[in-house]
């Protein structure tokens, strides 16, 4: 991690280079400095290319800056999005650096629309730094979803008795993970009368919590799929964190395309065949919604996930 920190003070350190291509302010002052994320990890923005413009100029295939106003141009972001019109966003890319636990990394990588290259623990030697959850993060699985958690988390007691465990068997996997590798380092053998197992083979103790890190390039209309769907609050907590870091770049790179993606992805809803005729019969028809939703052809699931949607509450007995 030193030399990282050292790689990182150097480029800070770094006098502005004059360009022709279109900067975003903003994100220039956010440019190689890190956003801490759980315990160890960060997301830190690397390089970018495009903006606002960008996307607003693929559409119209047009030249330089100028040929409408910012009020139409906002408007044309938030009709392509809307419209799902999703080629001009991909003229716009960002690049990271993410430091992250395993099993994130395993969530994040079903994402197969990024250039990814992950640090290799075959070439070198791993920190000891794992991954453990805050106390209130600590609940027991969820009666309603396979892949969840209960909101509640354990008492007090438990969770300290958990996060020692977590805590003890992190270190003991590194300190076995040490002694295989038997390097000090440089080459050099810690101890002559051990082996030093390949690090290849070395590191295959070591538990889904340790950190490993990446370079990430995405561009913008995958960028939002990525990011619908892992800062939704269904999302596991140790994944949607590293979605509001990466949010938090996105709002000040295009911040008339995030406005858009707020209003209809993040904070809109998608209804389907069924769902509208419902919408329908309410509306127009000021049909009650316990009347008309038994009779919708929808699934139990279906109907408590639309009654989820619009706020309504359990039917009314």
């Amino acid at each position: 991690m030193s030399e990282q920190n050292a790689e990182l003070q150097a480029l800070l350190a770094q006098e502005p280079v004059p360009t022709r291509r279109p900067t975003v302010p903003a994100l220039e002052e956010r440019l190689f400095t890190p956003i801490p994320v759980l315990d160890s990890g960060f997301v830190r923005l690397v390089d970018y290319m495009g903006d606002d413009n960008a996307i607003v100029q693929a559409a119209r295939v047009s030249y330089g800056a100028g040929t409408k106003t910012q009020r139409n141009d906002r408007g044309l972001i938030r009709y392509l999005l809307r419209h799902r019109h999703t080629t001009p966003f991909e003229m716009c890319e960002i690049k990271l650096h993410v430091k992250l636990p395993i099993f994130v990394a395993r969530q994040w990588i079903r994402h197969r629309t990024a250039n990814v290259n992950e640090y290799s623990a075959r070439y070198s030697i791993l920190d000891r730094e794992f991954y453990v959850p805050a106390p209130e993060q600590l609940a027991e699985q969820s009666s309603n979803n396979k892949q969840g958690r209960e909101n509640q988390p354990v008492s007090a007691e438990q969770a300290l008795a958990v996060l020692e465990l977590l805590r003890a068997d992190g270190n003991q996997a590194y300190s076995t993970y040490e002694k295989l590798i038997n390097d000090q380092g440089d080459g050099t053998p810690v101890n002559e009368d051990e082996p030093r197992i390949a690090r290849e083979l070395a590191r295959i103790n070591l538990g889904v919590n340790y950190y490993t890190q990446w370079y990430w390039k995405i561009d913008l209309h995958n960028l939002f799929h990525f990011l619908s769907l892992r800062m939704d609050p269904h999302a596991q907590y140790e994944i949607r964190v590293y979605g509001d870091a990466i949010a938090e770049l996105v709002k000040d790179w295009v911040p008339h395309a995030w406005e858009a993606f707020e209003d209809y992805r993040l904070g809109g809803g998608f209804f389907s065949k069924r769902e509208l005729d419902v919408l329908r019969a309410i509306l127009n028809e000021g049909a009650d919604v316990d009347d008309v939703l038994p009779a919708s052809g929808m699934s139990l699931r279906e109907r408590r996930e639309f009654r989820t949607k619009l706020q309504i509450g359990p039917p009314k007995k």
